[in-house]
């Protein structure tokens, strides 16, 4: 509003201004003369000052159409001009246009109206690093895979695009499984951008796979460097790849190095299960057994794990079962109501053929966290104690349809390993194998299993548990189970405590068992 009234005030003071010029022209006296062509003009003050204006815009005009001449004259020429560059915004104006169309269909998964607008916006603005991408994407959004590659071949030949190219050809090559060019194709794009996230992943899960550990651990640096990784994350990693390093070698037979390599890999990663056991295991080489029992017993108190205690009775493999027992204390003391631990001193106490401690050790974890492995040492304590072969078959019936307890299983894609490794055998990720329970724990029977306990035997009315007496009733320890395979009638025998063995009581034959053998093998087949 006031803005409006200045304006208009301004208007009406040129005006009057204007009005008070024209008025002292005509009293002013005199005039102006002007001869041309032999002709005398004779004009006033207020003529002469018309004439003037006059004049000047004759010449503004005369100068603005030469002015169009050379420029027309200049645009024939193909010479940048004022003409050019309308035409050229208007080129811009539609290209754009069609590039924010070809984005939004992308985005809408409408890839054959995204290749239609990426061409006409590449028509219109000539800029390939702007519309390739997104006629690459659209190709493979609709199957087009060679145009796709064709495109991202063509942006190698710019510098500023050639990440990009070679990036593309790395998925395709991926999603085509031809991890040859793949491993390539990602060394050249993390030669190109050491700091991108995506390509370090890509390098490092190939490197991995190809058993290039050293390679992998170059590329697990540069994600530390550039800030990719935690520094934690890192170390318990470059642990991971330390100990696939060391397990080659030791398989080559080279000792030293396999046994520097073990260590390291333990020094970086003191709670790696696997990188433990193997550094106990090149420490009992070389006859340094306290060593060895440190690591151990460092690795069992982050988690219990029957590898572990494999690793930690071959400390001494001549010792007898009470013995054994007795030392085995220095780890049942620790996390003593961790089933893992429960299982390994019941076996303790099987092998050591005191079968009520036996009892006592497992206490209720028959019903509180029931597993295969927890039902065979029932089998093998109720045989041992000479009950009913009845009673006996129940147990290892019940044992059948249990869950088998922590096993290595994959995060990503929750594939269930024997033992463990460094890259999932089934999804090919590094680093998700974790020890823990998988999430459908229970073996279904195809058909009849609920018919077993009639043929075989119950297991009612049968004791589960015994309250845990005090430690000098338990020789010592009131800690209860893990991963040995006692043997329930052979006294003096040591129990083979091995990893990758779950428990079976040899005094109780598996053929005893009445089960169809057919039946018998489909519930191995599924438990697998």
């Amino acid at each position: 509003m006031l803005w409006s009234l200045i304006k208009i005030v301004v208007f009406l003071v040129l005006v009057a201004l204007a009005t008070i010029g024209a008025s002292y022209l005509l009293d002013t006296e005199g005039g102006v003369r002007v001869a041309v062509a032999g002709t005398e003009f004779t004009l006033g003050p207020l003529q002469a000052v018309i004439a003037l204006l006059v004049l000047l815009f004759a010449v503004w005009v005369v100068v603005k159409l030469v002015g169009l001449v050379v420029a027309f004259l200049r645009f024939l020429n193909g010479d940048e001009t004022a003409l050019t560059r309308y035409f050229t915004r208007n080129r811009e104006r539609k290209g754009f246009q069609a590039l924010a169309d070809a984005v939004m269909a992308l985005a809408s998964g409408e890839g054959r109206v995204a290749l239609s607008k990426a061409d006409r916006a590449e028509r219109y603005l000539h800029r390939p690093e702007l519309t390739r991408l997104i006629t690459a994407q659209a190709a493979e959004m609709v199957g087009d895979k060679r145009r796709a590659e064709e495109v991202y071949r063509a942006l190698l030949a710019d510098d500023r695009t050639r990440f990009v190219g070679v990036r593309g050809l790395m998925k395709q090559k991926l999603d085509d499984n031809d991890t040859e060019t793949a491993f390539k194709l990602a060394e050249k794009a993390f030669a190109l951008k050491p700091q991108h996230e995506e390509t370090q992943d890509v390098l490092l899960r190939l490197q991995a796979q190809r058993h290039d550990w050293d390679g992998a651990r170059r590329t697990l640096g540069a994600k530390l460097k550039h800030g990719s990784l935690p520094r934690d994350v890192h170390r318990r990693r470059d642990a991971v790849l330390a100990l696939s390093a060391a397990r080659e070698v030791a398989e080559e037979g080279k000792t030293v190095e396999a046994r520097e390599a073990a260590i390291e890999a333990n020094r970086l990663s003191p709670d790696l299960i696997p990188a433990a056991a193997l550094a106990a295991r090149q420490y009992i080489a070389q006859g340094k057994d306290r060593y060895a029992a440190r690591v151990l017993k460092k690795a069992w108190e982050a988690q219990p794990h029957p590898e572990l205690a494999a690793a930690f009775a071959e400390i001494r493999p001549d010792e007898t079962p009470e013995q054994r027992l007795k030392r085995f204390n220095a780890l049942t003391r620790t996390h003593p109501s961790h089933p893992e631990t429960r299982m390994l001193d019941a076996e303790l106490h099987i092998a050591a053929e005191d079968f009520p401690g036996a009892r006592r050790a497992l206490g209720d974890l028959v019903t509180s966290h029931p597993s295969a492995r927890a039902m065979t040492l029932m089998a093998a304590i109720e045989r041992g104690e000479g009950a009913s072969d009845d009673l006996t078959r129940g147990w290892l019936t019940r044992a059948l349809s249990a869950p088998r307890g922590p096993q290595w299983v994959c995060d990503k894609c929750q594939n269930i390993e024997m033992r463990w490794t460094p890259v999932c055998g089934n999804c090919g990720a590094f680093d998700t194998m974790t020890w823990r329970e998988p999430p459908s724990g229970e073996v279904v029977l195809p058909t009849g299993g609920e018919m077993l306990p009639l043929l075989v035997g119950t297991t009612e009315g049968a004791p589960t548990s015994v309250p845990a007496p005090d430690a000098a009733a338990t020789g010592g320890t009131t800690s209860p189970g893990g991963p040995a395979t006692p043997d329930a009638t052979t006294p003096g025998d040591v129990p083979p405590v091995g990893a990758d063995r779950r428990p079976t009581a040899t005094s109780v034959p598996e053929a005893e068992v009445i089960v169809p053998q057919d039946q018998r093998d489909e519930a191995n087949a599924t438990k697998k």
